[in-house]
């Protein structure tokens, strides 16, 4: 028998909203300022999401991940990409294995390090295209399959990657399938100078103290349940659908610059993820549905790795957050 979706109330969006605060309050112990990437890492969580961490070595992009994961009480793994890195090293790999009494052998699976609640995967670009796509299977189903069996990975699964967008030399562009699977693409930024001197006042004295979980992992997955039932009205599910039309460069929905510098536009999958960001975005600020102004919001993370340039969009530097902050300008939140 069906169970009819439950709808969060005000009052559950408010517990949620109490829960996750003090998520913010332990990794902020640590943690100095990136409030925009902390955010954008919970409402990933929230959402079941993948994160792509963009930004400059040395401003904080593990040791938040590592603080988060720690709030949490999630079982944490941390992969180094590299370009002798294999995939059997991240998935795990499939042992013969002797009983001591009978003499029998048998094979048997040892999990790699992809089997975990929350996986940083650092400088994510630095391994081969061989060994990203052993990624694919799990960022999207969930499990892992090898040889002729499907492994399952207890949820909550995340994995948020890290890379460089300035040093190029050594690293491989991920594959466009990958990015897809990227909830959201984040930009790490430079701390101001006030966050900068806090920072060095934490970090070179005293070692660093260790967080404790303030959450569970079972309400984590109880919110991630409760929150897709966001509620959404019409004219917001038009507006998301017009959204991504509009970066396919082949729709009437385009614009010039789209059908000039654009090759392919967002997936599906884009949409989907679009939606339910604003959804937890809306659920975050206590409100019971989400608005166009919440997609707006959400707009630029989750759709710039979903565009992809053509050669002259390459050539000419076009940069695509750009461009969907521009989509986000000239759409008419209403269908005409």
């Amino acid at each position: 028998m069906d169970v009819a979706p439950h709808v969060p109330t005000l009052e559950d969006l408010a517990n949620v909203s109490r829960d996750i605060d003090r998520v913010r309050q332990e990794v902020r112990r640590i943690i100095v300022g990136q409030e925009s990437v902390l955010e954008a890492l919970i409402l990933a969580m929230l959402a079941g999401g993948h994160v792509l961490l963009e930004g400059v070595p040395g401003v904080g992009k593990t040791l938040l991940v590592r603080c988060l994961g720690q709030a949490l009480g999630l079982r944490t793994s941390r992969i180094q990409f590299t370009p002798d890195l294999m995939p059997a090293d991240i998935l795990g790999t499939t042992l013969i294995v002797e009983d001591p009494v009978s003499r029998s052998r048998r094979f048997e699976f040892r999990p790699g390090p992809l089997f975990a609640n929350l996986v940083l995967a650092d400088e994510i670009n630095r391994a081969t295209p061989k060994t990203q796509s052993a990624l694919l299977e799990a960022m999207q189903e969930q499990t892992v399959t090898t040889y002729d069996k499907t492994h399952a990975i207890e949820p909550p699964f995340f994995v948020l990657g890290t890379q460089n967008p300035i040093e190029m030399e050594g690293t491989y562009p991920l594959p466009e399938a990958q990015l897809d699977r990227f909830m959201l693409k984040v930009a790490v930024e430079f701390p101001s100078a006030e966050q900068l001197s806090l920072i060095l006042e934490r970090t070179t004295g005293h070692p660093a103290e260790v967080l404790e979980p303030v959450l569970s992992k079972d309400r984590l997955l109880e919110m991630m349940r409760l929150l897709r039932e966001i509620p959404v009205s019409d004219s917001v599910l038009s507006y998301v659908v017009r959204l991504v039309r509009a970066t396919h460069p082949e729709l009437e929905e385009a614009t010039a610059d789209v059908r000039r510098f654009v090759r392919t536009g967002a997936s599906p999958r884009g949409a989907q993820a679009l939606l339910i960001a604003a959804k937890l975005r809306a659920a975050l600020a206590g409100q019971p549905t989400a608005s166009i102004s919440d997609v707006k919001a959400m707009a630029v993370a989750t759709l710039q790795h979903r565009l992809y340039l053509s050669f002259e969009g390459q050539a000419d530097g076009i940069n695509p957050a750009q461009l969907v902050r521009d989509l986000v300008s000239r759409l008419p939140e209403h269908a005409r």
